[in-house]
């Protein structure tokens, strides 16, 4: 089912369940089947534990009737509704299609060349949609009609605000590109995107409600029950663009990464600020409330780490001896990267060369023209690590994802033929 080009994880629930009720049903009947066999069979008599009479053959016949009749049901309930939410799905697919976007107010200045590194098999600066991570609890990704969506701001307000999602289109909304990375991302890892968003200033809908002065967090809910706390102070930030996105590289927000609206909140861990399908905020104190991943172990704040990641050469890959080119991506969103290195089989650390910045809030490619053949023929470890513009260095020592984010350098091995 789920090989199928437009299959989704809804898809599959049929065949989940039809087997699960088969599998049930067979280890029931198996069960009775056993026991008629130590009712029947000389061998069984020398067993030390007796054997439970079986049941009249009038209830064992009821009894297959109604396992027959209820995996039967379970599986047309359950094929009628997975029907049921892909014509939902289809429906917000072709409402998707038909939205035409309206053109930023502010506007991202074009990519520079120079933020793009002629190195086949780095990542590329802008992640395509179709290749950007996604992460999230919705067991079914939401289908929203956007004439049915609102987003409503209250708690601790001067006034409570609602918005629909023409008044939002109608405002003036801004462009900016922005780097997203998951808190569960490990070293190394690509659990991480950068993209052009379309969206309106959160801080600008938090002035309307007027937030009261004990305020200190943003409790942002998702239509499927998610929930995210985020610093108030980060969100009316006007040095940070928190958006309340629609858009993303050009286009309406893609279903599965929040369409119609999502929050984008540049230097903070998804888990903390990147609801997608919001529909409310909260406006409240972190000593009065979590977000959905806080009392499940990870920690209420979530500002994204300084990092550097090897894209080429590959982890375990073969090279030729002679130049290689060495590189891959760092970043540190809302801080940015000042500098890059390598060093080769624990030795001096080199100096790579970076891309053009094209924002702090995104990330950088670098690469280090390595001359692979003066290391001789065998097995050598590279190390990556990045430098901030706030002048920190990357730290060594590894730090496992759980409960703020992970640490440590990136290191591959690879050959020289």
């Amino acid at each position: 089912v789920l090989t199928r080009a437009d299959a989704g994880q809804v898809d599959a629930i049929p065949s989940l369940v039809g087997t699960f009720a088969a599998v049930l049903l067979v280890d029931k009947l198996a069960s009775r089947l056993r026991r008629w066999v130590r009712s029947t069979s000389p061998g069984w008599a020398e067993q030390t534990q007796p054997v439970p009479p079986l049941r009249g053959p009038g209830l064992e016949r009821r009894s297959f009737l109604t396992y027959t009749v209820v995996a039967g049901v379970a599986a047309v309930v359950v094929g009628t509704g997975a029907r049921v939410v892909n014509a939902g799905r289809a429906n917000a697919a072709a409402l998707r299609r038909a939205l035409t976007l309206p053109r930023a107010s502010v506007t991202e200045a074009a990519v520079p060349a120079g933020a793009s590194l002629d190195v086949e098999g780095i990542t590329p600066y802008v992640t395509p949609n179709a290749d950007f991570y996604r992460i999230d609890t919705a067991l079914q990704v939401p289908s929203i009609d956007p004439a049915d969506w609102s987003l409503r701001i209250h708690g601790l307000v001067d006034r409570e605000v609602s918005i629909s999602f023409d008044e939002l289109l109608a405002l003036p909304l801004e462009e900016h590109m922005a780097t997203l990375s998951c808190v569960s991302n490990d070293v190394g890892g690509d659990l991480i995107g950068n993209a052009l968003w379309l969206g309106y200033p959160i801080r600008s809908l938090l002035e309307r409600a007027g937030p009261n002065g004990g305020a200190d967090m943003v409790l942002s809910r998702s239509i499927d029950g998610f929930s995210a706390g985020t610093p108030l102070d980060v969100l009316q930030d006007e040095g940070t663009d928190a958006l309340l996105a629609v858009g993303m590289n050009g286009q309406p927000l893609p279903i599965e990464h929040g369409f119609p609206v999502r929050m984008v909140v540049p230097g903070l861990f998804g888990y903390v600020s990147a609801t997608k399908w919001v529909v409310e905020m909260e406006v409240t104190r972190f000593a009065d409330a979590e977000g959905y991943w806080t009392p499940r172990g990870w920690d209420a704040l979530g500002p994204v780490k300084l990092e550097s990641r090897i894209d080429v050469p590959r982890d375990g890959g073969s090279v030729d001896a002679g130049t290689v080119s060495i590189a891959g991506v760092a970043w540190q969103p809302h801080t940015g990267v000042e500098a890059v290195q390598v060093r080769i089989d624990g030795g001096s650390w080199l100096d790579a060369t970076l891309a053009d910045s094209v924002s702090a809030d995104t990330w950088r490619q670098w690469v280090y023209r390595w001359d692979a053949g003066s290391a001789g023929s065998g097995s050598h470890t590279i190390d990556v690590r990045a430098q901030g513009a706030d002048g920190t260095w990357q730290p060594e020592a590894y730090v496992q994802p759980a409960p703020n984010g992970a640490e440590g350098w990136h290191r591959v091995t690879v050959d020289v033929a």
